[in-house]
């Protein structure tokens, strides 16, 4: 949630959405509130042994990261935060 409130107060992210599945625990990230998402951090318990319980998910589909913890995962959305200044 720091994250996600740091990308809020930078105005890159708008909303988000939590969806609680059967197999899985879907967090949802949205530009704007109508639209599809930009990012999905997925949980997966199945796949705690061997890819890592922990997966981010661009908006064309593409895993950008998987792993067991999540601190390490959410780098790659970090990276992307980071921005060159003229």
């Amino acid at each position: 949630m720091s994250l996600y409130g740091r990308m809020v107060a930078a105005g890159e992210w708008r909303d988000y959405g939590i969806s609680p599945l059967k197999d899985a625990a879907v967090f949802s990230i949205f530009r704007r509130t109508a639209e599809h998402p930009i990012y999905r951090i997925e949980k997966r318990p199945k796949l705690s042994t061997k890819q890592g319980l922990y997966a981010i998910i661009g908006m064309d589909g593409r895993i950008l990261k998987r792993g067991h913890d999540l601190k390490t995962v959410l780098r790659v959305l970090e990276r992307k935060m980071i921005r060159l200044v003229d």
